[in-house]
């Protein structure tokens, strides 16, 4: 068994949709980034690499390379998880924690479970995401972006 741990942030930009864990939501600003800046594929990405040791998502899908340009970040995290697949490696389960003050995480967690768990190949029950606020404090507290944190458990096959 192997953990990693990931993290991504971005601040906010009106001018996007939003999409977290592979949902858009409605009503709220997006994020800016080179590809469609979701802050929970990216972090769940990195952990999965991380805990496999292949690198990290700029290594796979360097903002550098157009092809990633307003890329599909589920697309990303599958690649990613085709990668884990042929080293031999598969996912147990991740876990998500969105920090925000400006977006509410409970009534679209079940949506981004199931995208995240499409795209990891295992279960809904093996996939969590939650909310927390920042209580007003620090950039995520004043609502200039958010933070994504993820870990997952893998295992060889």
């Amino acid at each position: 068994m192997r953990i990693g741990f990931g993290y991504d942030s971005h601040r906010f930009d009106a001018a996007r949709p939003l999409i977290l864990g592979g949902v858009r939501i409605e009503g709220a600003p997006g994020l800016a980034g080179h590809s469609d800046g979701d802050a929970i594929a990216h972090a769940v990405t990195d952990a999965l690499l991380g805990a496999t040791a292949l690198g990290d998502i700029g290594r796979h899908f360097p903002p550098s390379d157009s092809r990633w340009k307003d890329a599909d970040s589920i697309d990303l995290l599958r690649r990613a998880v085709a990668l884990l697949k042929a080293e031999g490696y598969a996912i147990g389960n991740v876990d998500v924690t969105v920090v925000t003050e400006r977006v509410r995480i409970a009534p679209h967690a079940l949506s981004m479970r199931e995208a995240l768990a499409a795209a990891l190949d295992i279960p809904v029950s093996a996939v969590s995401v939650k909310g927390k606020t920042n209580e007003g404090m620090g950039w995520t507290g004043e609502g200039v972006g958010l933070a994504a944190y993820a870990v997952a458990l893998v295992r060889t096959t």
